[in-house]
C-alpha cells in the first residue's frame, strides 16, 4: 500500500489552460495522457519523484461519463469550478477491498500513440464522492514502465498534503493506519467546514 498519484479536476477553461497554470507553478512540463474510455475522460500528467505523479483530469461529453462514477467525480468537482479532487493508493490486492465495500473494482485503461496500454483496475471513487478526504485505490497491470509518474525524470517531489478531515476517519476506510501508505508525504488534518477533502499540496521544487 503506497501513495501514488493525486488528481486534480480541471477548471472551467479546460484541461490544457489549467494544465499550463498548474505546470508553470511547479516549473516542470506536463505531457498528454489520454482517454480513459472506460470513463469519459482524459488527463494530463506531471510526473513526481518516489514513483508518484499528479494528474488534471477533464470529463469528455460521452455517454460513458455519465454511467462511470470516475466520470460523475470529475464532472462534479470540474462545475464546482475545479481544483483537487482526490488521492489514490496502489495496492497489490484489491479484493480485501472489494470484500469490504460489497462490490467488484471495476478495470480502467488508456492507450499510448504508439499502441501500448497502461491497465489497471480501481475502487473506491463511490467512496471518494460521499466522503472527498478518503482516498481510492488500484492496483496496476501490465507493464510497470508504462507507470505515469516514469514519463520521464522528475525532480519535483509531493512533500505535503492539507486534508480537511480525519486520520482516524481514512485509517478506518483502508484499514491500515493512513501513515502507512503516505510514507514521507507530510499532512496536515484541519476540521471540515463545508465539504471534507483535499485543501491543499505542497511540492518542493527547484525553486
Amino acid at each position: 500500500m503506497r501513495m501514488d498519484h493525486v488528481s486534480y479536476a480541471c477548471e472551467r477553461d479546460g484541461l490544457l489552460a489549467t494544465t499550463e497554470r498548474i505546470s508553470a507553478a511547479l516549473g516542470v512540463d506536463a505531457v498528454r495522457g489520454g482517454v480513459h474510455p472506460r470513463f469519459g475522460t482524459r488527463n494530463m500528467i506531471i510526473p513526481l519523484a518516489d514513483h508518484k505523479y499528479l494528474e488534471v483530469v477533464e470529463v469528455l461529453d460521452h455517454p460513458a461519463s455519465d454511467k462511470a462514477p470516475f466520470g460523475q467525480a470529475v464532472r462534479a468537482r470540474s462545475a464546482a469550478g475545479g481544483g483537487w479532487m482526490g488521492w489514490c493508493v496502489a495496492v497489490d490486492d484489491l479484493s480485501p477491498f472489494e470484500q469490504r465495500l460489497g462490490r467488484a473494482a471495476v478495470p480502467g485503461n488508456r492507450k499510448f500513440p504508439d499502441g501500448r496500454e497502461l491497465v489497471w483496475s480501481q475502487i473506491g471513487i463511490l467512496g471518494l464522492i460521499a466522503d472527498p478526504q478518503v482516498p481510492y485505490l488500484l492496483r496496476w497491470e501490465g507493464d510497470p514502465a508504462l507507470h505515469p509518474s516514469l514519463v520521464y525524470p522528475s525532480d519535483v517531489k509531493m512533500s505535503s498534503l492539507t486534508i480537511a478531515g480525519s486520520a482516524e476517519r481514512v485509517t478506518e476506510w483502508l484499514g491500515e493506519p493512513v501513515e502507512k501508505p503516505l510514507e514521507d508525504v507530510a499532512v496536515q488534518w484541519m476540521a471540515p467546514h463545508g465539504t471534507p477533502g483535499i485543501m491543499s499540496v505542497t511540492f518542493e521544487t527547484a525553486n
